[in-house]
């Protein structure tokens, strides 16, 4: 009987699969029509990473975005797009518009709007752009009413750029635009709280607790302040971070942001029974673009001994914040 001779292949007729940026970017637009976002941002993004000059693939991940809400990560790209493109992609203007109309900054919806008819009049989203154009009219005659509505479309870009980069904890970034911002709005006291938070962060300790501790003693009963000195002090190790929790400790209030601050405040200091009583009473569709909403609920809950809770918040998260599902579970280097 003869033996069945084994035939190795040919290795030179063997033509290997490498997926390049077409190829994720078709896997990544047939998932966004399925409306499975977290996914088509996944593809999409390799996409990018695999030709990060290709202004096609950063368009589409921006619209993804949009779709899920995140107006600022889908800005930046569609800057992106423009600073390196130049007006060869005119689209983006009328998608920046939508975004900010979204982000309710309508100054600058009509601006990009405009910008978009004017490189691109007989574009394809020319009538979305009317349309949109005349929601963003303001009476031309109420000047003093423009004025004013100008300078909260700048505080509420810079506001979001700074929530963006203080979530993401890039210090060095949020540092500058805070200065910036007390010079402009030097009556926003929120704003000096988030800068001392950053320059505590930052590495200037001293300077944020001296500067705390003056906003403290113009409001005594200032929520913000007992929150950063709460946070500072038990970063340093100190025992006074007991005394500005304890002035935590009875305040219940309306708003969802400060319930997620003093939320996130009992979970940084350790008070992981109090968190957790306050986590469960915040409406998550209203902190559901805060990434530390779901890193510390997550710490709080697994610090509680509830690890399956834990690790089904920390993915919930991951699928909100595609930037989470690089990160390790927080707990573990916690």
């Amino acid at each position: 009987m003869k033996q069945r001779s084994k035939i190795a292949p040919n290795e030179e007729n063997i033509i290997p699969f490498v997926p390049d940026g077409d190829f994720y970017f078709t896997k990544g637009v047939e998932a966004f029509q399925k409306r499975k976002f977290e996914i088509a941002i996944k593809w999409l993004q390799k996409a990018v990473d695999a030709n990060p000059t290709n202004p096609l693939y950063k368009c589409q991940l921006s619209i993804v975005y949009t779709e899920i809400g995140s107006y600022h990560i889908a800005n930046e790209l569609l800057n992106e797009v423009l600073e390196t493109s130049g007006d060869q992609y005119t689209d983006c203007y009328y998608l920046l518009a939508n975004n900010y109309a979204h982000l309710g900054l309508l100054n600058d919806a009509k601006k990009y709007a405009e910008s978009y008819l004017d490189k691109d009049p007989d574009g394809d989203m020319r009538e979305d752009a009317e349309h949109l154009i005349d929601l963003m009219m303001v009476d031309e005659e109420q000047e003093d009413d423009d004025w004013e509505f100008e300078e909260e479309d700048e505080l509420l870009i810079y506001q979001e750029t700074v929530f963006f980069h203080m979530e993401h904890q890039a210090w060095d970034k949020a540092l500058p635009l805070l200065e910036e911002m007390m010079t402009l709005f030097p009556g926003r006291e929120n704003i000096r709280h988030d800068y001392a938070y950053t320059l505590f962060f930052a590495g200037y300790r001293d300077d944020a607790i001296d500067m705390e501790y003056s906003l403290l003693a113009e409001s005594p009963e200032s929520l913000s302040s007992h929150i950063n000195l709460a946070v500072f002090y038990h970063e340093l190790h100190r025992e006074e971070h007991k005394k500005h929790i304890n002035a935590l400790l009875n305040v219940y209030p309306i708003h969802e942001q400060q319930k997620l601050r003093i939320a996130v405040t009992f979970a940084q200091t350790g008070v992981h029974d109090e968190a957790f009583k306050r986590f469960r009473a915040i409406n998550e569709e209203k902190v559901k673009n805060h990434l530390s909403y779901y890193k510390w609920y997550s710490i709080t809950a697994y610090k509680l001994h509830m690890c399956s809770k834990a690790l089904s918040i920390w993915k919930k998260g991951c699928r909100r914040h595609t930037e989470l599902a690089d990160e390790s579970v927080p707990w573990i280097t916690d």
